[in-house]
Protein backbone atom coordinates (compact mmCIF):
# COMPACT_ATOMS: atom_id res chain seq x y z
CA UNK A 1 0.00 0.00 0.00
CA UNK A 2 2.86 2.38 1.04
CA UNK A 3 4.46 1.74 -2.44
CA UNK A 4 1.52 2.97 -4.52
CA UNK A 5 1.27 5.75 -2.25
CA UNK A 6 4.55 6.78 -3.27
CA UNK A 7 3.89 6.01 -7.13
CA UNK A 8 0.87 8.19 -7.09
CA UNK A 9 3.09 10.75 -5.04
CA UNK A 10 6.02 10.82 -7.78
CA UNK A 11 3.89 11.20 -10.41
CA UNK A 12 2.37 14.00 -9.43
CA UNK A 13 5.74 15.62 -8.30
CA UNK A 14 6.68 15.19 -11.89
CA UNK A 15 3.82 16.31 -13.32
CA UNK A 16 3.77 19.90 -11.27
CA UNK A 17 7.73 20.09 -10.05
CA UNK A 18 8.50 22.64 -12.99
CA UNK A 19 5.41 25.14 -12.10
CA UNK A 20 5.55 24.70 -8.11
CA UNK A 21 7.51 27.88 -7.66
CA UNK A 22 4.14 29.91 -8.82
CA UNK A 23 2.12 28.23 -6.56
CA UNK A 24 1.62 31.34 -4.11
CA UNK A 25 -1.46 29.82 -2.88
CA UNK A 26 0.50 26.80 -0.94
CA UNK A 27 3.75 28.59 0.02
CA UNK A 28 4.85 26.19 2.54
CA UNK A 29 5.12 23.76 -0.02
CA UNK A 30 8.52 22.60 -2.31
CA UNK A 31 8.84 19.90 -4.19
CA UNK A 32 11.80 19.21 -5.89
CA UNK A 33 13.31 16.47 -9.08
CA UNK A 34 16.47 15.97 -10.13
CA UNK A 35 17.99 13.84 -12.59
CA UNK A 36 21.18 12.96 -11.32
CA UNK A 37 23.16 12.82 -8.18
CA UNK A 38 24.00 15.81 -6.92
CA UNK A 39 24.92 19.05 -4.35
CA UNK A 40 21.48 20.50 -3.59
CA UNK A 41 22.22 23.18 -1.78
CA UNK A 42 23.40 24.75 1.59
CA UNK A 43 22.12 27.12 3.47
CA UNK A 44 20.15 27.83 6.82
CA UNK A 45 17.15 25.51 6.42
CA UNK A 46 13.80 26.57 8.74
CA UNK A 47 11.90 23.86 10.47
CA UNK A 48 10.48 22.03 8.19
CA UNK A 49 8.84 17.99 7.41
CA UNK A 50 10.88 16.54 4.25
CA UNK A 51 10.27 13.88 2.35
CA UNK A 52 11.49 11.61 -0.49
CA UNK A 53 8.97 10.01 -2.32
CA UNK A 54 11.75 8.04 -4.88
CA UNK A 55 15.60 7.95 -4.99
CA UNK A 56 17.93 8.79 -1.84
CA UNK A 57 19.64 12.01 -0.57
CA UNK A 58 21.61 12.82 2.93
CA UNK A 59 21.98 15.74 4.47
CA UNK A 60 25.57 16.85 6.28
CA UNK A 61 25.24 18.86 9.91
CA UNK A 62 28.45 19.61 10.34
CA UNK A 63 30.27 16.41 10.73
CA UNK A 64 27.26 14.45 10.99
CA UNK A 65 25.53 12.51 7.79
CA UNK A 66 21.97 11.56 7.90
CA UNK A 67 20.44 9.64 5.10
CA UNK A 68 16.88 9.85 3.53
CA UNK A 69 15.72 6.89 1.38
CA UNK A 70 12.36 6.63 -0.57
CA UNK A 71 10.03 6.20 1.92
CA UNK A 72 11.55 7.61 4.77
CA UNK A 73 10.80 11.29 6.11
CA UNK A 74 13.03 13.89 8.57
CA UNK A 75 11.76 16.67 10.47
CA UNK A 76 13.81 20.42 11.51
CA UNK A 77 13.11 21.16 14.52
CA UNK A 78 15.30 24.69 14.13
CA UNK A 79 17.07 26.44 11.87
CA UNK A 80 20.18 24.88 11.18
CA UNK A 81 22.77 25.10 8.42
CA UNK A 82 22.69 21.56 6.55
CA UNK A 83 24.49 20.74 2.99
CA UNK A 84 21.65 18.46 1.69
CA UNK A 85 22.69 15.93 -1.59
CA UNK A 86 20.72 13.94 -4.32
CA UNK A 87 22.59 10.66 -3.83
CA UNK A 88 20.60 8.51 -6.00
CA UNK A 89 18.72 9.65 -8.96
CA UNK A 90 19.08 8.57 -13.07
CA UNK A 91 17.09 10.06 -16.02
CA UNK A 92 15.05 7.31 -15.61
CA UNK A 93 14.17 7.19 -12.11
CA UNK A 94 14.81 10.99 -10.70
CA UNK A 95 15.14 11.67 -7.05
CA UNK A 96 11.47 13.45 -5.91
CA UNK A 97 11.14 15.04 -2.99
CA UNK A 98 8.37 16.99 -0.97
CA UNK A 99 9.46 19.50 1.99
CA UNK A 100 7.15 21.39 4.09
CA UNK A 101 7.66 24.24 6.16
CA UNK A 102 6.31 23.87 9.69
CA UNK A 103 4.35 26.83 11.17
CA UNK A 104 4.79 26.97 14.81
CA UNK A 105 1.89 29.02 15.59
CA UNK A 106 -0.18 26.44 13.85
CA UNK A 107 1.24 23.76 15.56
CA UNK A 108 0.86 25.43 18.78
CA UNK A 109 -2.87 25.95 17.98
CA UNK A 110 -3.11 22.75 17.24
CA UNK A 111 -1.73 21.87 20.71
CA UNK A 112 -4.03 23.77 22.33
CA UNK A 113 -7.11 22.06 21.01
CA UNK A 114 -6.39 19.01 21.99
CA UNK A 115 -4.21 18.80 25.05
CA UNK A 116 -3.73 22.28 26.28
CA UNK A 117 -2.72 20.88 29.91
CA UNK A 118 0.18 18.74 28.35
CA UNK A 119 3.28 19.91 30.52
CA UNK A 120 6.34 20.09 28.30
CA UNK A 121 8.73 17.38 27.82
CA UNK A 122 11.58 17.52 30.32
CA UNK A 123 14.02 16.05 27.47
CA UNK A 124 14.99 17.34 24.21
CA UNK A 125 14.54 14.88 21.40
CA UNK A 126 17.69 14.52 18.81
CA UNK A 127 17.18 17.60 16.41
CA UNK A 128 17.54 15.08 13.34
CA UNK A 129 16.15 11.89 12.67
CA UNK A 130 15.18 9.79 10.14
CA UNK A 131 11.37 7.74 10.13
CA UNK A 132 9.61 5.80 7.72
CA UNK A 133 6.59 7.24 6.05
CA UNK A 134 2.64 6.38 6.89
CA UNK A 135 0.00 6.16 5.00
CA UNK A 136 -1.75 8.57 7.37
CA UNK A 137 1.37 11.02 6.09
CA UNK A 138 1.76 10.55 2.44
CA UNK A 139 -2.70 10.64 1.63
CA UNK A 140 -3.11 14.18 2.62
CA UNK A 141 0.20 15.13 0.56
CA UNK A 142 -1.03 13.51 -2.15
CA UNK A 143 -4.28 15.41 -1.86
CA UNK A 144 -2.24 18.74 -1.50
CA UNK A 145 -0.31 18.10 -4.33
CA UNK A 146 -4.20 17.60 -6.27
CA UNK A 147 -4.77 20.80 -5.50
CA UNK A 148 -2.28 22.16 -8.20
CA UNK A 149 -4.81 20.67 -10.88
CA UNK A 150 -7.54 22.63 -9.06
CA UNK A 151 -5.91 26.17 -7.65
CA UNK A 152 -9.67 27.30 -7.43
CA UNK A 153 -9.78 24.84 -4.33
CA UNK A 154 -6.61 26.02 -3.13
CA UNK A 155 -7.23 28.68 -0.87
CA UNK A 156 -10.64 26.86 0.75
CA UNK A 157 -9.10 22.98 1.01
CA UNK A 158 -5.45 24.11 1.11
CA UNK A 159 -5.46 25.26 4.67
CA UNK A 160 -7.62 21.91 6.20
CA UNK A 161 -4.82 19.30 4.39
CA UNK A 162 -2.16 21.60 5.60
CA UNK A 163 -4.04 21.22 9.35
CA UNK A 164 -4.42 17.50 8.94
CA UNK A 165 -0.83 17.06 7.76
CA UNK A 166 0.36 18.97 10.94
CA UNK A 167 -1.74 16.47 13.05
CA UNK A 168 -0.75 13.18 11.23
CA UNK A 169 3.26 14.59 12.50
CA UNK A 170 2.22 15.58 15.77
CA UNK A 171 1.08 11.79 16.65
CA UNK A 172 3.52 10.37 14.35
CA UNK A 173 6.84 8.41 15.07
CA UNK A 174 8.17 11.87 15.71
CA UNK A 175 5.34 13.71 17.12
CA UNK A 176 7.33 15.05 20.26
CA UNK A 177 10.18 17.14 17.93
CA UNK A 178 6.62 18.13 16.25
CA UNK A 179 4.93 19.37 19.62
CA UNK A 180 7.65 20.76 20.68
CA UNK A 181 8.55 23.32 17.90
CA UNK A 182 4.81 24.69 18.87
CA UNK A 183 5.59 25.22 23.02
CA UNK A 184 6.08 28.43 23.60
CA UNK A 185 8.04 27.20 26.72
CA UNK A 186 9.38 24.10 24.72
CA UNK A 187 13.17 23.67 24.38
CA UNK A 188 13.39 24.04 21.06
CA UNK A 189 11.92 27.70 20.94
CA UNK A 190 14.06 28.42 23.32
CA UNK A 191 16.66 27.28 21.52
CA UNK A 192 15.32 28.67 18.84
CA UNK A 193 16.01 32.24 20.30
CA UNK A 194 19.86 31.28 20.82
CA UNK A 195 20.05 30.81 17.10
CA UNK A 196 17.99 33.85 15.87
CA UNK A 197 20.96 35.48 17.82
CA UNK A 198 23.78 33.94 16.53
CA UNK A 199 22.27 34.35 12.52
CA UNK A 200 22.21 38.02 13.15
CA UNK A 201 25.25 38.60 14.77
CA UNK A 202 27.27 35.69 13.32
CA UNK A 203 30.79 37.85 12.55
CA UNK A 204 30.60 38.88 17.06
CA UNK A 205 32.39 37.35 18.58
CA UNK A 206 30.17 34.36 20.97
CA UNK A 207 29.71 34.65 24.94
CA UNK A 208 28.55 31.33 26.12
CA UNK A 209 27.06 33.00 29.61
CA UNK A 210 25.05 35.42 27.34
CA UNK A 211 24.00 32.69 24.77
CA UNK A 212 22.51 30.89 27.76
CA UNK A 213 20.50 34.20 29.52
CA UNK A 214 18.67 34.60 26.01
CA UNK A 215 17.98 30.93 25.98
CA UNK A 216 16.96 31.34 29.84
CA UNK A 217 19.16 28.14 30.91
CA UNK A 218 22.55 27.87 33.04
CA UNK A 219 25.52 27.58 31.15
CA UNK A 220 25.77 24.01 31.83
CA UNK A 221 22.16 23.14 30.52
CA UNK A 222 22.32 25.08 27.18
CA UNK A 223 25.11 23.76 26.42
CA UNK A 224 23.63 20.16 26.95
CA UNK A 225 20.39 20.90 24.39
CA UNK A 226 22.34 23.10 22.20
CA UNK A 227 24.63 20.04 21.15
CA UNK A 228 21.25 17.66 21.12
CA UNK A 229 19.30 20.13 19.24
CA UNK A 230 21.93 20.97 16.40
CA UNK A 231 24.65 18.35 16.64
CA UNK A 232 27.27 21.22 16.76
CA UNK A 233 28.67 23.46 19.51
CA UNK A 234 27.47 27.29 20.18
CA UNK A 235 30.90 27.85 17.82
CA UNK A 236 30.57 25.30 15.42
CA UNK A 237 27.11 26.48 14.61
CA UNK A 238 28.36 29.94 14.07
CA UNK A 239 31.12 28.58 12.25
CA UNK A 240 28.51 27.14 9.75
CA UNK A 241 26.68 30.32 9.50
CA UNK A 242 29.89 32.31 8.47
CA UNK A 243 30.76 29.80 6.34
CA UNK A 244 27.20 29.53 4.50
CA UNK A 245 26.99 33.41 4.55
CA UNK A 246 30.72 33.70 2.73
CA UNK A 247 29.63 31.64 0.00
CA UNK A 248 26.78 33.89 -0.59
CA UNK A 249 28.67 37.33 -0.81
CA UNK A 250 31.42 35.79 -2.82
CA UNK A 251 28.71 34.70 -5.31
CA UNK A 252 27.32 38.12 -5.57
CA UNK A 253 30.66 39.71 -7.33
CA UNK A 254 31.08 42.72 -4.52
CA UNK A 255 33.82 41.87 -2.86
CA UNK A 256 37.76 39.52 -2.96
CA UNK A 257 37.34 36.95 -1.11
CA UNK A 258 40.01 37.91 1.79
CA UNK A 259 37.26 41.12 2.12
CA UNK A 260 34.78 38.02 2.43
CA UNK A 261 36.87 36.37 4.90
CA UNK A 262 36.95 39.79 7.09
CA UNK A 263 33.55 40.56 6.67
CA UNK A 264 32.13 37.35 8.05
CA UNK A 265 34.28 37.58 11.24
CA UNK A 266 37.68 35.79 10.50
CA UNK A 267 40.42 37.27 11.35
CA UNK A 268 42.80 34.79 9.46
CA UNK A 269 42.36 34.39 5.49
CA UNK A 270 44.33 30.89 6.14
CA UNK A 271 42.26 29.67 8.59
CA UNK A 272 39.20 30.83 6.42
CA UNK A 273 40.34 29.12 3.33
CA UNK A 274 41.03 25.87 5.39
CA UNK A 275 37.41 25.65 6.87
CA UNK A 276 35.76 26.95 3.58
CA UNK A 277 36.98 24.49 1.97
CA UNK A 278 36.32 21.66 4.38
CA UNK A 279 32.86 22.57 3.78
CA UNK A 280 32.24 23.08 0.33
CA UNK A 281 35.01 20.85 -1.30
CA UNK A 282 36.99 23.71 -2.83
CA UNK A 283 39.02 26.67 -1.75
CA UNK A 284 36.86 30.22 -1.27
CA UNK A 285 39.17 31.42 -4.64
CA UNK A 286 36.97 28.71 -6.56
CA UNK A 287 33.59 30.33 -6.10
CA UNK A 288 35.17 33.61 -6.77
CA UNK A 289 37.80 33.38 -9.76
CA UNK A 290 34.71 33.57 -11.80
CA UNK A 291 34.03 37.45 -11.04
CA UNK A 292 37.81 38.32 -11.90
CA UNK A 293 38.81 39.55 -8.31
CA UNK A 294 41.28 38.23 -5.86
CA UNK A 295 41.38 34.72 -5.08
CA UNK A 296 42.61 32.96 -1.48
Amino acid sequence: MIQLLLDELSALILRHHEAAESWGALPRLHVSCSEQPALSYSQVCEPMFALVAQGSSAVMLGQRRIGCSAGQYLVVPVDLPLTAYVTQADSHRPFLGVGFRLDPAAIAALILESDPAAPAASHVPPGLAVSPLSQDLIEPLIRLLKLADRPRDIPILGPAIERELLWRLMTGEQGAIVRQIGLADGRFTQLSRVIRWIRSNFDRKLRIAELAGIAGMSVTSFHRHFLRVTSLTPLQFQKQIRLQEARTRLSSGALSAEEVCYSVGYSSPSQFSREYRRLFGRPPGVDRRSHGIGAI
